[in-house]
């Protein structure tokens, strides 16, 4: 398998500014999954707690591509960009992105 067609795990860990346990966490969160798992390319999407000590990161979105196309036809795609710019971008307080291929 060739790097260039290799499957990718897209994560992401962060902070939102709203208040730990708030309407607007939650809303977050189910909106997100909902938003990002209605993109065709998108598999095995998770929303995970963020429990390390090691950070100060609370929450994990996590999802899975089968090659670099679908990773790029995500990052494009309309209802991605949306989400980053009408939600993300005024929601989150701080984030680390991590991109994996094996």
């Amino acid at each position: 398998m060739s790097e260039a067609n290799g499957w990718i795990l897209h994560s992401v860990i962060f902070t939102l500014k709203h208040e730990k346990g708030s309407e607007e966490e939650r809303r977050f969160l189910e909106d997100g999954e909902r938003i990002l798992t209605s993109i065709p390319v998108v598999k095995n999407f998770k929303v995970y707690k963020q429990v390390s000590a090691k950070n100060d990161y609370d929450f994990g979105f996590a999802m899975e591509f089968g090659n670099q196309e679908e990773y790029d036809a995500y990052n494009v795609h309309l209802l991605h960009e949306a989400f980053v710019a009408e939600r993300w971008q005024k929601e989150v307080a701080s984030f680390l992105e991590i991109d994996y291929k094996n």
